[in-house]
């Protein structure tokens, strides 16, 4: 029984360590450099301007061209040095014909299907700027966030640049909209302190940038493109930075099964991405890159959901021993964690009824998130994931 209750512990630490103690951690390293080195400054002051090019590659996106085309237009960029490009590789829907209609924009485009990376490949190795900045056909992008990504590049040591994803939040939002968008912003708040310490460890595909010359083709079964190749410029002994301000903002999945089909996609990519990026597990050669992958990523896709399984099981085993209705503290902990669950199957059930109780969107969507990492490590051993797009339905904005 001792035995089992140190692996207890251990276990919990693990878990603690991955989705709250590692934020406290970077917290205080980030003070620290900054009592050292003072707080990191980027010069907004517009004076860096290479020429840069959008690329969006979408697959039957005709709903969201004509308010893609009106806010890439409006991004606060010089027009001579922004080049606007879209990849429609495989569309049917009338998008590519659409595009042709407007000016000022490249379209490239083949009726054969083979895939988001497919087509992201096949487009950067025609974009000729120095800088590509990579962006989803139904998102927009706040106006500032091409000039604020562009300013970071002016430091040679940076080979990528990630905007913040937001989600817009309403008073109506399912518990999946709702937790989608508190787990974004407790993300959003690591990635700060995460550049500021080093480096991201993963950009957001909805919004990247990398310089041209650094930018490789990646399988054409990968997942997670955005984390592949940011990780990959990383490894090469660039930083990949973060700029808040520079946003792209969408609307919340539509409903719970649309959610956790975008997070089972996540799910598998994550391991995918594991198994592909293995020599970042090496601390002693990427040093500062490899704490922050470990601990911001790995933890939380390969070992915190089934330790969150095998505390349950050793939880209950302990209590057991004490017997499940005594006092004892591991039978208090466990009838916590059958709290725990319960509140999030009952906002699963809930959400589904249409019937929103804000306290049960946090275990709900913690919940799903590591279910999600079962479904997604299933996937990716049975290899049934596609990769041709496969995008989730978004609610109404």
């Amino acid at each position: 029984m001792t035995i089992l209750k140190v692996i207890f512990w251990i276990l919990i630490f693990i878990v603690f360590y991955a989705y709250i103690g590692y934020g406290l951690l970077l917290y205080i390293l980030v003070r620290m450099k900054r009592l050292v080195a003072g707080k990191n400054q980027v010069s907004q002051d517009g004076t860096y301007e290479p020429e840069v090019t959008l690329l969006i590659t979408a697959f039957n996106e005709q709903d969201f061209i004509e308010q893609k085309v009106k806010n890439s237009r409006a991004l606060k960029y010089p027009s001579e040095k922004m080049k606007i490009v879209w990849c429609t590789d495989g569309s049917d829907d009338g998008t590519p014909e659409l595009l042709r209609k407007y000016d000022n924009i490249t379209v490239f485009h083949k009726n054969e299907r083979k895939g988001k990376i497919h087509a992201m490949n096949r487009a950067a190795q025609l974009v000729d700027t120095p800088i590509i900045i990579f962006s989803d056909a139904n998102t927009d992008l706040g106006k500032d966030s091409v000039r604020r990504i562009v300013n970071m590049f002016a430091d040679p040591k940076v080979g990528c640049v990630s905007g913040e994803k937001r989600i817009y939040s309403k008073a109506e939002d399912s518990a999946a909209g709702a937790g989608e968008g508190l787990y974004w912003k407790y993300e959003s708040m690591l990635k700060r302190w995460d550049s500021e310490l080093y480096s991201v460890v993963g950009a957001a595909g909805e919004l990247f940038a990398v310089r041209n010359e650094l930018f490789e083709d990646v399988e054409p079964d990968t997942l997670l493109d955005d984390l592949i190749i940011s990780l990959r410029i990383a490894m090469k002994g660039y930083t990949i930075q973060y700029d808040p301000e520079a946003y792209a903002i969408e609307n919340a999945s539509a409903n719970l099964k649309e959610e956790l089909k975008r997070k089972v996609r996540i799910a598998a990519g994550g391991i995918q991405s594991v198994v592909r990026l293995t020599p970042l597990l090496n601390v002693f050669k990427y040093k500062t890159l490899s704490f922050q992958y470990i601990s911001h990523r790995v933890l939380r896709w390969v070992i915190a959901p089934p330790a969150l399984l095998l505390i349950f099981l050793f939880n209950l085993i302990i209590a057991t021993h004490y017997g499940l209705f005594s006092g004892s503290f591991y039978v208090i902990l466990f009838w916590l964690q059958v709290l725990f669950y319960l509140m999030s199957l009952l906002g699963w059930y809930l959400g589904n009824k249409q019937i929103k109780l804000k306290i049960l969107f946090v275990p709900y969507y913690f919940f799903i998130m590591n279910y999600a990492m079962f479904l997604g490590f299933s996937r990716y051993i049975k290899k049934q994931q596609q990769i041709t797009w496969e995008r989730a339905q978004r609610s109404k904005g």
